[in-house]
């Protein structure tokens, strides 16, 4: 979600914790939630740049290698579970000034790019797959769909070929990421400054998406969501040389003040997550040549992989 002019620094308020001790400590929707940040302050050993944290470097691993970033900046990721009738794809949705937006499958087991599916131009914030639908970020906080039956045939051609989406955008209350549970797509709002709410809507077997009560407080800077049986995991970061963070909130806290909260940190400019596997995935968009031109403090090029139950 990062734009080229952005270079907004980092908050203070982030101190030392050690991971699995007591995050937090209930406050006002403002409040800061104590992140931990020590590291070796040596070289990361599968990424570009010094490392992020102890907490960040023993849970993950670098992944499959994200194609296209000669000329498209990945943003949204999403999980489409045995897609083919075998392997689960990684479906990464990535912009282009100017251009169409891409939808990129890369093959969770391989890290094989299968193919890319051109959609009409958006920054493809965020990307959900469920109920035969793929639901990707539109323009102003909407939301677009696209049957899977669609997708898959376009996903399998040559070349790049264009997919149309159905119906009308749905405008929500924010679309800045997404993701989906079950038949559950969760959908929120980005800030740079404050805590802001995402909102749970029910997806029917038409892709109509009907709002559920009652918001959910998402940290400051969320770029991306995943969500387990007992977890919300967001990922969070701004500006090409801020350190990122992942916040492990219970799953369905409307209010993630909690003891239960943990966050750690991660390398800068980490964006959509989603889960394969047992496995969870996180995408960059700082390998993007765009902003491997502006010298970014973390240059990656490859998905990252870690356990979930380690998160």
């Amino acid at each position: 979600m990062h734009t080229l002019t952005r270079q907004a620094s980092v908050t203070a308020m982030a101190v030392a914790l050690a991971f699995g001790a007591t995050a937090v400590a209930a406050g006002p929707a403002s409040a800061a939630i104590s992140c931990e940040t020590s590291s070796s302050g040596k070289l990361a050993s599968f990424y570009s740049g010094l490392s992020a944290s102890y907490a960040y470097d023993g849970r993950f691993a670098k992944g499959p290698a994200v194609p296209e970033l000669d000329t498209y900046t990945p943003q949204g990721i999403a999980t489409w579970y045995s897609w083919d009738g075998g392997d689960d794809l990684l479906v990464i949705g990535a912009y282009r000034a100017g251009h169409d937006a891409h939808l990129i499958g890369i093959d969770a087991k391989t890290g094989k790019h299968v193919g890319t599916v051109a959609i009409a131009a958006t920054h493809a914030g965020g990307v959900a797959i469920t109920q035969g639908w793929a639901f990707v970020s539109g323009e102003g906080d909407t939301i677009r769909k696209y049957k899977l039956s669609e997708l898959k045939a376009a996903m399998k051609k040559s070349g790049t070929p264009y997919l149309k989406q159905v119906g009308e955008a749905r405008k929500v209350y924010g679309a800045s990421f997404l993701t989906s549970y079950g038949d559950n797509l969760y959908a929120g709002k980005f800030s740079e400054t404050a805590r802001e709410k995402m909102y749970r809507y029910k997806v029917g077997t038409d892709g109509s998406l009907t709002t559920q009560s009652g918001a959910y407080e998402v940290p400051t800077k969320t770029q991306g969501l995943m969500v387990t049986r007992s977890h919300f995991v967001f990922s969070t970061s701004y500006g090409n040389d801020n350190r990122g963070n992942l916040y492990v909130v219970d799953a369905g806290a409307r209010d993630i003040d909690k003891s239960s909260t943990r966050c750690y940190r991660t390398p800068s400019m980490n964006e959509g997550i989603t889960e394969s596997g047992g496995y969870a995935y996180l995408v960059f968009e700082s390998g993007a040549a765009q902003y491997v031109a502006k010298n970014p403090r973390n240059i990656i090029r490859n998905l990252h992989k870690g356990k979930v139950s380690g998160l």
